[in-house]
Parts: structure tokens; C-alpha cells; sequence
């Protein structure tokens, strides 16, 4: 099996997310892309985080009619932040003859990763472009996706919800209804 791992907060998932997914899953052949929201994030304050439990039901929204998409609750289930390496360990273990791939935005190689080195070593990294973004960086065990530049952030999402502005271009329709009828992002809830 060849198995793409799609971690992140996914605060909210959105067209960008699934744009990423559907392009690494045509050019890398994958049987199943996994997406993974993270409970607390390593290298971003939780601070305006939906829960987890929200974030993973807009998943499940979203990817509803794409049969080799998933969503899953693996790195909510653990205490403290959510490391990918402890996530892709846990995955190896499951399935030990797949071929795994971490799907990641190019924003995300200017991170620190902990134990970068055994991840790479592990699973197959493919990077999509992110627009505005410095020039790729060459990197062994690094694959470029090639997909259309799409400028969405969660961030945005988010601001717009605040300002009561318009976001229906940005998710899919249901993550839209889900996102309106639980005013997440709207004030001081979010969950």
C-alpha cells in the first residue's frame, strides 16, 4: 500500500487542503491519504485552535465522496504536542510494508521537525508550492508536487468568519454549514 500522510491543525480544513491531497495522491499513485489533525501543535500557539473534535468533524465533511481519503483521530488521541515522527512510528507499526509519504506545504520546510533525519528516512516528504513563498530549496528524499498555486489560508478563513464576510470559495459547502451553525471562529468560541 502507499499511504499519504496529511498531518496538521486543519483550523479549518479547506479547498487548499483538498487541493494538496488530490494532487499527491495522482502523482505519487497513492492508495489512501490519511488526514491527521494534530492536538496541540508544536510550533504554533493554540490560542483560537478549534477542538479537536470539531476539526476532525469538518475533516470528515469535507472528504466525504472521496473514497481513498480519511480522517483520522491518532494524534488527538495522545497527550501533549503532536509530533509527526511519533505519528509516522505509530504508522509504520500499523502497516510495516507500506510505503509511506508525508504530504506537507512548502511553508512547512522552514520549520524545525524533530527527528527530521528518521522521518525522511522513514517516509517519502513531497512538498507542495505554497505562492509567495522563497524558491524551493533542494533537498534529497524531497518530492515536488506539481499543483495550481492557491493563495488560502486557514488564517483568512478565520478573519473573514470574524468579520462576517463571505468564505463559501474557501471550504467546501458542509465544512461552510458546520463552521456557520457552531459560530466557531465567530467570537471567543471555538469548539
Amino acid at each position: 500500500m502507499r499511504l499519504g500522510i496529511f498531518g496538521g491543525t486543519f483550523n479549518p480544513v479547506h479547498h487548499g487542503h483538498l487541493l494538496l491531497a488530490k494532487a499527491a495522491r495522482e502523482q505519487l499513485k497513492l492508495d489512501r491519504v490519511l488526514f491527521i489533525p494534530c492536538a496541540q501543535p508544536p510550533h504554533k500557539s493554540p490560542a483560537g485552535l478549534a477542538s479537536g473534535r470539531a476539526r476532525l468533524a469538518m475533516i470528515r465533511l469535507a472528504i466525504r465522496g472521496h473514497p481513498a481519503f480519511r480522517a483520522s483521530a491518532l494524534e488527538l488521541s495522545r497527550r501533549g504536542p503532536s509530533y509527526t515522527i511519533d505519528t509516522v512510528r505509530a504508522l509504520r507499526r500499523r502497516w510495516p510494508t507500506a510505503r509511506l509519504f508525508l504530504l506537507i506545504g512548502q511553508d512547512m520546510l522552514g520549520v524545525r521537525w524533530r527527528s527530521w533525519d528518521e522521518l525522511k528516512r522513514l517516509c517519502t516528504v513531497a512538498a507542495a508550492r505554497r505562492p509567495h513563498a522563497r524558491p524551493p530549496r533542494r533537498e534529497r528524499g524531497l518530492v515536488w508536487l506539481a499543483m495550481p498555486q492557491v493563495d488560502i489560508a486557514s488564517s483568512e478563513i478565520r478573519r473573514r468568519l470574524r468579520a462576517g464576510r463571505s468564505i463559501g470559495h474557501l471550504v467546501p459547502p458542509a465544512v461552510e454549514r458546520y463552521l456557520r451553525r457552531h459560530q466557531l471562529y465567530q467570537g471567543k468560541v471555538v469548539g
